[in-house]
């Protein structure tokens, strides 16, 4: 792939929760009529989760940051309508504040009867969201080399997303709780790096001829090639309540992906660093996000995220004017100043008990605050 042929087509996936909006907690049981409106509405661009008060949407193939923008307006628009139709609110975020998976059922249908049989508990937890980021690169060997490199990015993308503080009516001390739940799942985490796509090919076959795993979408990574796609696909990152949010970390994992075939060009890499480093900093944004720390490991030391992100917007700024995203590259910043999802939910909680509101009532008004930033700018 040479850089002046360079134009990756993008894809997003994101997964919304359903909430009743008398009660605020997950609609359990959601009318199968609803699940039927959104299929007339957006066909098989939206689907069922594990869980029946999950909803998850695809865009079509995206050539820019603009049609990106234009499919996620219309689909949370959709989605977000037809559900007002239902009694029923959408709600973007990783967690919900306080209903437990407990009192979820999951969704009837052989694949997840499947799953269920086989993940037991660890699967039936799942009450969690994510937000799932595709770019374009069409030569295999192409997509092992950029996800190598790409892991040691994968912890500020996750520090700028973080939405899930809360856990059962808990506030968990960190700011994505969701990745301590989805670690409970097999063949997780941050890969270990691969010297070329015959490794990454030997290992599935080792899975798959076993009888372990079905095929390689059985494989949970925070970043991995897409099974079904010429793409590959970061998951790490949580549930962006505010649209805007999405639309930068696209952004960054675009440019990110131009700058590694830049220096390929070049015959440069970055720096290839061990999982167990870059699952340390995975903690720090799971712990701290956009506040806290991350290990600069050039340098060997602990930074502030602000510093760390100012850097990567320099070091992205010529691939993102070459895309035509330097205003949603930018808005990393906005996210940093004014705090991610998980930051601005907890400063509602608080807010709210310091008026002399009770736990639940604190709650239920965290849960009115994400169902309004969920529209914002739609």
């Amino acid at each position: 792939m040479r850089l002046d042929d360079f134009w990756p087509t993008l894809g997003v996936e994101e997964e919304y929760l359903l909430v009743n909006p008398e009660t605020r907690a997950a609609a359990a049981q959601p009318p199968e009529e609803f699940f039927k409106a959104c299929k007339e509405a957006l066909g098989d661009h939206v689907t069922p989760e594990f869980l029946q008060c999950q909803i998850e949407i695809a865009t079509p193939i995206c050539q820019n940051l603009d049609d990106v923008r234009e499919n996620l307006t219309h689909m949370r628009g959709t989605l977000s309508h037809i559900a007002g139709k239902f009694d029923l609110q959408l709600m973007a975020a990783s967690t919900h504040p306080f209903t437990s998976w407990r009192e979820q059922q999951p969704t009837r249908a052989e694949r997840y009867s499947k799953m269920d049989k086989d993940l037991q508990g660890a699967i039936r937890r799942m009450l969690i969201c994510g937000t799932h980021v595709h770019v374009g690169i069409l030569d295999p060997g192409m997509r092992i080399d950029v996800m190598n490199q790409m892991r040691y990015f994968l912890p500020h993308m996750l520090a700028l997303t973080t939405s899930s503080p809360f856990w059962e009516g808990d506030i968990m001390g960190m700011q994505s709780y969701r990745l301590s739940v989805f670690d409970g799942m097999p063949r997780t985490g941050i890969p270990e790096s691969m010297t070329s796509i015959g490794e990454y090919e030997r290992l599935v076959g080792t899975l798959v001829g076993a009888g372990v795993i079905e095929d390689a979408s059985k494989l949970w990574w925070d970043i991995r090639p897409s099974v079904r796609f010429p793409t590959l696909e970061a998951r790490i990152c949580d549930m962006c309540t505010r649209m805007e949010d999405t639309l930068a970390i696209v952004a960054m994992y675009q440019c990110l992906t131009r700058m590694f075939v830049h220096l390929k060009e070049r015959n440069i890499k970055w720096r290839i660093y061990p999982a167990l480093l870059i699952a340390e900093n995975r903690w720090l944004a799971q712990r701290f996000g956009v506040k806290g720390k991350l290990i600069d490991f050039g340098k060997g030391e602990c930074k502030p995220f602000k510093e760390l992100n100012e850097e990567l917007v320099g070091f992205l700024m010529q691939h993102a004017q070459a895309l035509g995203c330097e205003k949603e590259l930018l808005h990393t910043r906005t996210i940093i100043e004014r705090g991610s999802s998980a930051f601005r939910q907890v400063e509602v909680y608080e807010r709210e008990t310091q008026k002399g509101a009770n736990k639940e009532d604190a709650l239920k008004a965290v849960v009115d605050h994400l169902v309004k930033e969920t529209l914002v700018g739609i």
